[in-house]
């Protein structure tokens, strides 16, 4: 029998709800997809900028969800005998529990915020911490208003360690969610000109990112990267919250956490650093100067939390890329094999430039090619176009054979490339799709990358659907 997360009792005290039908004594589990939901756990019927869920819950009662949490104004739509929890706001009731989950927790609590590479960062501390207690983390990027209060409760009270990610678009959104977490630590990974479509600056980017110090506990710390250019401002902001414990990281020589060598390799990499005073050389499953870099802010977070450094070094080398942020397939192409690298779902860019830095040290097949295939990176403001020229730069430095762009921003980009270098350009991606595919040929290397607007997940899963996967070809066999 699971273990249960919550009673209902605990939850109705939580949330200061009205109670409805026959409550299961707790659930084992808390759920907003009617989709995916669990035998026994509870449903939160959120209201979506898109749907609302309420029109879910019978589905999700019918699926075995142990109960759900519903708005007053829409309980009558409801049987009288549905085991319902009944609060005024939905939501609110979500950031309610959380705060009780957060109030019964004895873990050390990590949050991680920044431009750039927070979701890779969060996985990694989940890698590493669980090697040396339970640890909880946000799922995906469950990271902003509903994501963090979602993963707060899904927090078990056993939870030794734990792993939240926290982002933003505008200023004002961190605060409220760093103050429900309460982390014992915060890490902030690094700050690049993402979403300048809603800051003045990259200043005033920082100055949001900043706002994770508010909800640090007492004699907390916060891990900062020594070598970005906002680093004194948020040193700054750190000191002026009354932060008196603070790490840096990064190759500069005066960081706390620094990197001392680095090698890369087309999957891995080897790093030799300095970690607080320990001097360890260890391995990373995933290759990219940008994962080294942050791997010294995991360790050293890890360690500011009581983890053992050397063990959370040793689990890096088990790291993987998820899905959309790197996962690389091997694909069938004729009587050869290319490889597919799914950068899928987000693209700024410090992050499109680490993309293709990874692409240029791929080792290619014989005749084989680097191949990009590019979206637009949106929220970027009116420095749109410039940036997306602007990658023109890392496309050569790269050795990149082929570029491919879709989107009105990535035409600053093509019209920017060599002819030797244009592979071709449509207005979206399902317009390229065709073109990419046509393309790949055995000893290809493939990177697809773009912001999540830019939907290059249809290019992904047009190559995935033409070539199969080697390994799973190989094992149906």
């Amino acid at each position: 029998m699971s273990t249960l997360l919550w009673t209902s009792d605990a939850m109705a005290t939580a949330m200061r709800a009205t109670t409805q039908g026959t409550l299961p004594d707790g659930v084992t589990g808390l759920s907003i997809d009617s989709r995916t939901i669990a035998p026994g756990e509870a449903y939160f019927a959120i209201k979506g900028d898109v749907h609302d869920g309420h029109a879910f819950v019978a589905a999700a009662l019918k699926a075995g969800a142990g109960l759900a949490v519903v708005e007053a104004a829409q309980r009558d739509k409801f049987p009288t005998d549905a085991p319902l929890l009944v609060v005024d706001d939905v939501l609110a009731g979500l950031v309610e529990l959380a705060h009780a989950s957060r109030a019964r927790l004895n873990a050390k609590i990590i949050a991680v915020t920044g431009s750039v590479g927070k979701t890779s960062t969060k996985e990694a501390l989940r890698r590493v911490l669980s090697a040396q207690g339970e640890t909880h983390a946000s799922v995906a990027s469950f990271n902003n208003h509903w994501g963090v209060p979602l993963s707060l409760a899904r927090c078990p009270a056993s939870t030794r360690f734990a792993v939240f990610e926290i982002g933003m678009n505008h200023a004002g959104e961190i605060t409220p969610l760093v103050k429900m977490v309460r982390p014992h630590v915060a890490v902030i990974t690094t700050i690049e000109p993402v979403h300048l479509e809603f800051f003045a600056g990259i200043e005033a980017i920082a100055d949001a990112k900043a706002e994770i110090f508010a909800g640090l506990e007492p004699d907390g710390a916060v891990v900062l990267n020594r070598d970005n250019g906002q680093f004194a401002r948020l040193q700054k902001q750190a000191k002026k919250a009354g932060i008196s414990r603070i790490v840096s990281f990064g190759s500069d020589k005066r960081a706390e956490a620094r990197l001392l060598d680095l090698s890369l390799h087309a999957t891995c990499s080897a790093v030799h650093a300095d970690i607080l005073n320990h001097d360890i050389t260890y391995k990373i499953g995933m290759p990219g100067r940008h994962m080294a870099m942050n791997s010294l802010a995991v360790l050293a977070g890890a360690s500011l939390l009581g983890a053992d450094i050397a063990r959370a070094a040793l689990s890096l080398s088990q790291l993987e890329a998820p899905t959309g942020r790197g996962f690389r397939r091997t694909l069938e192409v004729g009587h050869g094999e290319a490889t597919l690298i799914d950068e899928s779902y987000n693209a700024n860019p410090a992050s499109m430039g680490a993309a293709l830095n990874v692409l240029g040290q791929a080792p290619t097949g014989a005749h084989g090619r680097r191949i990009a295939v590019l979206g637009d990176m949106l929220e970027l403001g009116p420095t749109g176009p410039e940036l997306h020229r602007g990658l023109n730069e890392a496309v050569t430095a790269n050795r990149i054979d082929l570029v491919y762009c879709c989107g009105p921003l990535m035409r600053n980009l093509w019209d920017a490339l060599s002819t030797g270098k244009r592979g071709g350009y449509a207005e979206s991606s399902a317009a390229l799709e065709a073109q990419a595919v046509a393309a790949v040929r055995a000893g290809d290397v493939i990177m697809v990358k773009g912001s999540l607007g830019s939907k290059m997940k249809l290019i992904v899963s047009a190559l995935e659907k033409r070539f199969p996967d080697k390994a799973a070809h190989e094992e149906a066999v």
